[in-house]
């Protein structure tokens, strides 16, 4: 690559030269722009390309560069309150690569994953299940929704983090429609160097068998029994988080105080189940882990 500059530093100047041509620019006069030979401004243009962050056009024997939308420079912490809106936006009216290419250029321009994941994400969430609810889409198209989201927390999980092999998380989802929240509490958790272990829908699993499964599971992510092991269970009903939570605790009794159990979700007051944790609010749960593990030596 080019002496001095990175991928990060071209976007940058990349990111206002070609935001404001419709037209689209060659790699010759993108190269006279930023100051960087053509050869080497090619290479970082397939970079880019490659990442979804520019397309191109074929016209005779030149190539012109665009960039694709949600490529527009955002300073954090201030603009969060724009990507809510814009993301939603992209979700329900625009495509897929819109989506990516939101959360990509937020990641580029400095954000942080878990105010992404607590106040863009989450919301968007809970915004599709409520249009599903009042009948403003379909099964197909939420089962749509629900993936194009799911997919974008899968690019938090794909960021280089050095993880604490002291700090561990096990998630399990009791029900398929706890399966988003139970992805984006494990994004929040991997961006913060939480050791993440996501096992998704688990509803299939419910059985007499299930205690000995998940002892096997925990003795092959925590060998050592290093620092903290939390286990987050997701539910939407008082059946999933019971069963669940039974199972581990008669783990947990024989773990000692390093393994801790946390549940997410509504439970009626009647309903007796032991936890060290219950909170519907995902931001008081990473709260929570964080202040357990700093106190576990």
């Amino acid at each position: 690559m080019g002496k001095g500059y990175s991928v990060e530093d071209i976007r940058k100047k990349l990111i206002p030269i070609l935001g404001n041509s419709d037209t689209g620019m060659s790699g010759v006069e993108i190269s006279k722009k930023i100051g960087v030979n053509r050869i080497t401004m090619t290479k970082y243009l397939k970079i880019l390309a490659a990442e979804g962050s520019l397309r191109q056009k074929n016209i005779g024997n030149v190539t012109l560069w665009y960039l694709e939308p949600g490529q527009e420079s955002y300073v954090f912490p201030d603009d969060y309150f724009k990507i809510e809106p814009q993301y939603f936006n992209y979700l329900v009216k625009g495509t897929e690569n819109q989506v990516y290419s939101l959360i990509r250029n937020c990641l580029h321009s400095g954000a942080s994953v878990t105010r992404l994941v607590l106040e863009v994400i989450l919301p968007a969430i809970n915004s599709v299940n409520s249009m599903y609810h009042d009948g403003k889409i379909g099964a197909s198209e939420l089962s749509l929704l629900k993936n194009t989201i799911s997919k974008s927390l899968h690019m938090f999980n794909h960021l280089q983090v050095v993880s604490d092999p002291k700090k561990n998380l096990l998630v399990i989802a009791a029900d398929a429609h706890s399966l988003l929240f139970s992805e984006a509490v494990s994004a929040a958790y991997h961006s913060e160097g939480w050791r993440v272990s996501q096992l998704g829908d688990m509803s299939s699993a419910i059985d007499l068998l299930f205690d000995l499964d998940l002892q096997k599971l925990i003795g092959k992510i925590w060998k050592q029994k290093s620092g903290i092991l939390i286990i987050v269970i997701f539910s939407q009903t008082d059946e999933g988080l019971i069963f669940f939570a039974d199972s581990v605790n008669t783990i947990k009794e024989k773990s000692g105080k390093r393994m801790k159990l946390v549940l997410c979700g509504k439970i009626s007051k009647k309903t007796k189940v032991k936890s060290d944790l219950i909170s519907e609010k995902i931001e008081d749960i990473l709260q929570w882990s964080k202040t357990v593990s700093q106190n576990i030596k």
